[in-house]
């Protein structure tokens, strides 16, 4: 059964995907696989070491039912773009949803995928100073969290809104208990048991 997969490297924001992977697994009874570069371990941004499940480097996209790559300084330096460019157009081509979280969105811009479709980032202005070829200014939400056509984009201070997005696409969870799951991690509040009933 595809599995979903995670992008993990060096420095990687470990709480941007986490509230997705958690119900992903637990709700969705769904696989999380790590991927990495290569197959050494590497140092998320709060100090989590991890070894990856497996490598890109010939990543099937008949196995992966989601990509997700959270965000990260990497993404505004130095990182193998033509490797990771190759992997997006690959899943993309095959229909697989690719989910990607703040700096990690500089990655869909530079392989084209935000050019023709409704997106967010953590701001347009550093979208295009970080993207010079990057044309889909026009395209541009300002929102946490954007879903369109198997591409899920969100701001690094969206992670709730990221996950909700994830939930959508892949059909976790009924439409209300998305709306519950919502109210509960992002503002703290439970259902109210008395919600519709009549005296």
């Amino acid at each position: 059964m595809p599995a979903v997969h995670v992008l993990v490297f060096d420095g990687y924001a470990d709480w941007e995907p986490a509230f997705a992977l958690a119900e992903l697994r637990r709700s969705g009874a769904l696989e999380v696989v790590s991927l990495g570069f290569g197959d050494a371990p590497v140092r998320s941004m709060g100090g989590l070491q991890v070894e990856p499940d497996r490598s890109l480097e010939g990543l099937d996209p008949a196995t992966v039912r989601l990509l997700i790559l959270p965000g990260g300084d990497m993404w505004e330096g130095p990182y193998s773009r033509t490797q990771i460019e190759h992997t997006l157009g690959t899943l993309h081509a095959a229909g697989v949803p690719i989910a990607a979280i703040c700096a990690a969105t500089l990655a869909l811009a530079r392989a084209g995928l935000l050019d023709d479709r409704a997106h967010t980032s953590n701001e347009l202005a550093h979208l295009e100073r970080a993207v010079p070829e990057y044309r889909g200014a026009h395209q541009y939400v300002d929102a946490l969290a954007v879903r369109d056509r198997k591409v899920i984009t969100a701001s690094g201070l969206g992670p709730i809104e990221f996950a909700r997005e994830i939930f959508e696409e892949l059909q976790i969870f009924s439409d209300t208990d998305r709306m519950v799951w919502f109210q509960l991690f992002k503002h703290g509040r439970f259902p109210d048991p008395n919600a519709g009933r009549h005296e």
